[in-house]
């Protein structure tokens, strides 16, 4: 008998709504993620709770106990539940009536085998009750102990009820897998196309969630060698990529990785925010110019800054720059200050003369190792904005 390690079931909130939705001969189950990160000693966030209970009835037996419950996704099944200030999703055990490889009509069912069959990996497919014993309707619990990833039931049927689940099984592949299952490889590769008819945004946010991995190299191989990577990321880079990762790529990083894998615009093939598309477009600049570690330090923040670096030297043809010391040269960039303004070079130069004559003064201070005092900077600045005179 596998159990759930105490300390996930220590919550008094989380006992309190399994106790509330086990009453009256009900049923109460957590489900999914939160059971597999506690059995693979990973950290549990957010816990779902699966139950026989329609969503009427959910919302009677919390009101019963005192607590507070939100119909978040009544149509879905869902009702979020309340207990000590933190909120529980509580869904009822479903069946797949109709899909169309975007979205599902569901029905509500009083089996958990039923609600077990419609999910989409086998590892993601385990329950567990008040007490923590652990129930397994699809042999998930094999395949858990061996990082083994595999779709319940048959791949083909499972990615076209939703082809958003290839990219869901590179993503997790790359979580808690090291292995794929074969038919499952196949089904990826031979359902690729599915992909088109995504949205943007879920797509984006697998990719997301993908690059955040701790160590995404066998789930890239895997997309590259199934055609899934050409068709999520057109053109990829994926040599830059493991270049990336040799120098020390890793999940705080997970916009260097993605400037290192694909150099266009992705605003729009990703749906990344203003503030992601502005960060991987710097990456990519950083990168295309060659920048040096100073003026990547001086221009860029955190850990834009890091993959900047990386990528600069992913791209060198010898050997990579040495980065001791890379810590201390960051914060000196960061600290310094251009010693001149456009006031010192006024009235000599003005309008675009002005603008270009600063560009050369700061690009040449920067190469200096911040060293160049006011005078040779104005002059540098000078000579460069009378160039074209």
């Amino acid at each position: 008998m596998t159990v759930l390690p105490t300390h996930i079931l220590d919550d008094p909130a989380l006992q309190a709504v399994l106790q509330a939705i086990g009453a009256d001969g009900h049923r109460a189950f957590l489900v999914g993620g939160a059971v597999r990160n506690a059995l693979l000693d990973q950290p549990v966030q957010d816990i779902d709770i699966a139950t026989d209970a329609r969503p009427d009835q959910v919302i009677e037996l919390a009101a019963r106990a005192g607590l507070k419950s939100v119909p978040t996704g009544l149509d879905h099944g869902t009702v979020t539940v309340v207990a000590k200030g933190s909120g529980f999703e509580v869904t009822t055990f479903r069946r797949d009536v109709e899909t169309d490889g975007r979205r599902a009509t569901v029905a509500f069912s009083g089996d958990l085998a039923e609600d077990a069959a419609r999910r989409d990996f086998t590892m993601n497919a385990l329950y567990a009750d008040a007490s923590g014993q652990v129930i397994d309707p699809v042999g998930g619990l094999p395949d858990l102990h061996a990082r083994r990833l595999r779709f319940v039931g048959q791949p083909e049927q499972r990615i076209r009820e939703d082809y958003l689940r290839i990219l869901r099984f590179f993503r997790f592949l790359a979580w808690y897998g090291r292995e794929a299952e074969p038919s499952a490889v196949a089904a990826c590769r031979a359902l690729r196309d599915g992909l088109d008819g995504i949205s943007r945004e879920r797509v984006g946010q697998e990719m997301r969630k993908l690059l955040r991995a701790p160590d995404p190299c066998a789930s890239i191989r895997l997309m590259i060698d199934t055609g899934v990577l050409d068709k999520v990321l057109p053109g990829a880079t994926p040599l830059r990529f493991f270049g990336f990762e040799a120098l020390g790529g890793n999940g705080g990083l997970w916009l260097g990785r993605l400037a290192a894998l694909s150099q266009g615009d992705l605003t729009d093939a990703l749906r990344l925010s203003r503030h992601e598309a502005q960060g991987h477009k710097a990456l990519v600049t950083a990168m295309a110019g060659n920048w040096s570690f100073n003026r990547i330090a001086y221009h860029l923040d955190g850990t834009q800054a890091e993959s900047a670096a990386l990528l600069v030297q992913t791209c060198d043809t010898g050997q990579a720059r040495p980065r001791n010391g890379w810590p201390e040269a960051r914060e000196a960039a960061r600290n310094a200050r251009l010693p001149i303004s456009a006031r010192d070079l006024q009235p000599d130069l003005s309008g675009p003369d002005l603008g270009r004559g600063l560009k050369a003064a700061e690009q040449a201070w920067i190469d200096s190792g911040f060293t160049l005092v006011a005078p040779a900077l104005i002059s540098t600045a000078l000579h460069a904005g009378k160039e074209d005179i």
